[in-house]
């Protein structure tokens, strides 16, 4: 089946081919012509997802998957959730996202924080979603070049090692991406 993933997040390309393997024929925003600059004006991750599906089913009528994903950490009441590529501004700048959590973490003890990543696929018009969560601790040295965004400073519950220090295959395994990708393969595989 061809499916679009509507991202042109390249480090997300790389993960999500890694975990679904050869068994679908991705095809990118690009290749079906879509050069737009998709809306994530919603409130939650969920519906920051369904609206990046919606968009692309809407305006391309091709079957495709939008995922969205954020870091909610406990302390700070879920932030910075929704708006994790954007915490420190519009410039969606890692390190400034990074060090903006760190410097409002620091004055709580309670360091638990998990990842969350929700996919809406599309086929024919009809909507489906799944999600996939793990859990973890912020730590505040960050550790590893592999990976993006928060990666540095989460280590997932049962780890030492941070998702940065992580090979792609190590944290394809057990990240949050990877489970509401098996949940979205297992799905595909019943259509």
């Amino acid at each position: 089946m061809k499916l679009c993933f509507a991202t042109n997040n390249i480090h997300k390309l790389e993960e999500v081919q890694e975990l679904l393997g050869d068994q679908f024929d991705l095809a990118t925003l690009n290749e079906i012509g879509c050069f737009d600059d998709i809306p994530e004006t919603r409130e939650t991750i969920a519906e920051n997802s369904s609206q990046k599906a919606e968009y692309v089913w809407d305006n391309y009528k091709v079957n495709c998957f939008a995922d969205d994903t954020g870091l909610e950490v406990a302390a700070l009441n879920g932030e910075p959730g929704v708006f994790s590529a954007r915490y420190a501004g519009p410039q969606r700048n890692s390190d400034d996202n990074i060090n903006l959590l760190l410097e409002k973490l620091e004055v709580f003890t309670d360091h638990n924080a998990r990842f969350k990543t929700v996919i809406t696929l599309v086929v024919d018009g009809i909507y489906h979603q799944f999600e996939g969560l793990v859990e973890g601790t912020i730590i505040f040295d960050k550790r590893g070049a592999q990976g993006f965004g928060y990666d540095p400073v989460f280590i997932p519950n049962g780890h030492d090692l941070t998702f940065a220090e992580m090979s792609l295959a190590e944290k394809s395994k057990l990240s949050h991406r990877a489970k509401a990708f098996t949940k979205l393969t297992d799905f595909l595989k019943d259509l």
